[in-house]
């Protein structure tokens, strides 16, 4: 009957090239990662791939365990941060934005272009316009680009409550301009 080895032994028998190991650290921390990031976010093939990438650091020796805290932990900090860079570099988005943009017909007008045109020459135009353009941006982000708070703040580079804040002084600010 063959040792259970620990995490960190693992980690390091992975780090040096032993596919058993590596096979057995995935079993052991794929579903469980894969879980903890689907709380985080909604896209399956997002997060599949970034724990695909999370392990494929660990098995090419771009991430290294320093025997600091628990394993456990350590793959979610790497999981976590390779899922910030994946929403911040728009993945899922921007490849549903390209898949939409190749079925619509160049002729067609989309939906943002018809409500733009509406309000291009009216009062809300002119109020936009008049908005600081980090309000600006936090409108675009949110009510244009339909984000979430938490995303807004990854692609702005800015703190979620700041994304909130901004957006209630954006919204204040546009209803005095409209009243």
């Amino acid at each position: 009957m063959s040792e259970t080895r620990s995490d960190g032994e693992l980690l390091r028998a992975a780090a040096d090239g032993d596919r058993r190991a590596f096979e057995e650290l995935y079993r052991r921390f794929a579903p469980w990662l894969t879980a903890r990031l689907r709380g985080r976010c909604a896209d399956a093939g997002v997060v599949d791939d970034v724990v695909q990438e999370t392990f494929l650091a660990i098995w090419r020796g771009k991430a290294r365990y320093r025997e600091e805290g628990d394993v456990a932990g350590w793959l979610w900090r790497i999981g976590s941060r390779r899922l910030v860079d994946a929403l911040r570099g728009d993945g899922a988005r921007g490849r549903l934005r390209q898949t939409l943009a190749r079925l619509r017909h160049r002729h067609e007008v989309s939906a943002e272009e018809r409500v733009l045109a509406g309000v291009e020459h009216g009062d809300l135009a002119g109020a936009l316009i008049r908005l600081s353009p980090e309000l600006r941006a936090v409108l675009q982000a949110t009510v244009i680009d339909g984000l979430t708070t938490r995303e807004a703040a990854v692609v702005l580079g800015i703190p979620p409550g700041t994304v909130k804040t901004r957006a209630m002084r954006a919204r204040k600010q546009l209803r005095e301009a409209l009243a």
